[in-house]
Order: C-alpha cells, then structure tokens, then sequence
C-alpha cells in the first residue's frame, strides 16, 4: 500500500479523541510530503539534526513532535521548532529545555517520558513515583506547558502485558490530574496528552485510553537507517 493509503487506512480506526503522530525518522522529505499530500499533519522526529533539517524545507504548518531521547547539547535543533518534545526524560533535560525556552521566549509544550516497560531495562524516562514528586514543582517551569505523558511498552507478543502497562500509565495519568485538581493548580486542564502505541501495538494503546499513537513502520515501511 502507499503512504496515503496507509494513512487514510489509519485514521479511519482512530476514534475523534486520537491524533495521529507520523513518524518519518529516517525518512526523505519526499516521504513526509506524500503523507502531508493526504492529509497528515503531524510528524515524529528522533533526531534533533534531522528534525532541524526538515523543517526548514516543508510547509509551515505542519506540527513537529520530537519523540527520541534529546541529549542536551541538542536541545537548540529542537526547542525551536517543535510543537511538542514529547520526550522529556529526566529533570536535567526539563530543565536544560526550560532555560533555553525562556532565552528564545517560547514556552515549550512537552510530555514527560515515563518508563513503564517492564522486560527491558535500558529505555530512558521517569518512574511513575519520580513523575507524583516532580509534579509539586510543575510551577517552577515557567516556560514549560506540561502536556502529559509518553510511554513505550515492552517490545514483545505478550499483548496483556502491553496492555497492563499501558494501563498503568493512564492511571499515573489520572492520578498526576487528580493532584492537579485536588490543589487547584494552573496546569490540570492543559494535562491532558497520553502518548503511548506504535505500530504494534497501536489499538491496544488506543483501548487503553491514548489521544496520540506514533507510527511509522507501518506507515513508510522498514526503517532506512543513514
């Protein structure tokens, strides 16, 4: 199937409460101008060089989602020009993101990233205890728009372990905005994006209550590596 088949093959299973974030790593502009021609207006980068690159060749409204792990030498390939870091990993990188944010004047909409696959111990991101401490603190980023949570499954056919862990990130999801409500803060009503599932494991994400899948694979086919 082409890149707009697939995509339109996608979003016709997406409930109005999804958004699709087409992952093109990796990918020509080309790739990520057939996907815009059908419609598609969200795209996911991993790499700030790649991500900087693009956007200076392809139009202007597209909403870039930066999804991989951003070391913070990188962050001036990023900031700039995401729509979202969905990727915030660690309190040195919030606040790397902050400080550089406040220096362009823009406030940076971001997802902190939580780890919650259980088989694998190398992936980045918070743990689920780490996210209820930082959350005290939220007003001390005061060019950060905390958005919600991103999260990556284990990586393997044990669909109700995917499942049980994407359910406990929509749990830390609703327990991040019940401490939010519970103490009246600013941030609760804009607390609301739950970014988990992938290509193989999208519509089991989406049972379990994500508003953004990113998929690529099965949108652009195997991955190019460069």
């Amino acid at each position: 199937m082409s890149i707009a088949s697939q995509i339109q093959s996608i979003n016709n299973e997406l409930p109005s409460t999804v958004r699709l974030v087409a992952v093109s790593k990796y990918k020509p502009v080309e790739a990520v101008m057939e996907a815009y021609e059908a419609g598609q207006r969200v795209f996911g980068e991993n790499r700030p060089q790649e991500l900087s690159a693009k956007v200076m060749v392809t139009p202007s409204d597209i909403e870039w989602h930066f999804i991989g792990h951003l070391q913070t030498n990188k962050i001036k390939m990023v900031v700039p020009y995401a729509s979202m870091i969905e990727s915030i990993d660690s309190l040195k990188l919030l606040k790397a993101v902050n400080a550089f944010a406040e220096s362009i004047g823009k406030v940076a909409d971001c997802l902190l990233e939580v780890h919650i696959a259980t088989d694998e111990q190398t992936k980045q991101g918070f743990l689920p205890e780490e996210v209820m401490e930082l959350v005290k603190d939220f007003e001390k980023y005061s060019y950060i728009r905390f958005r919600g949570l991103m999260g990556m499954a284990s990586n393997t056919d044990d669909k109700e372990l995917v499942r049980s862990e994407f359910r406990s990130l929509k749990g830390l999801m609703e327990d991040v905005r019940t401490y939010g409500r519970d103490n009246r803060r600013i941030w609760v009503d804009s607390f609301d994006e739950l970014s988990m599932g992938m290509s193989q494991d999208y519509g089991i994400a989406i049972e379990e209550g994500a508003t953004l899948i990113r998929i690529g694979t099965s949108i652009f086919g195997p991955r190019e590596y460069k």
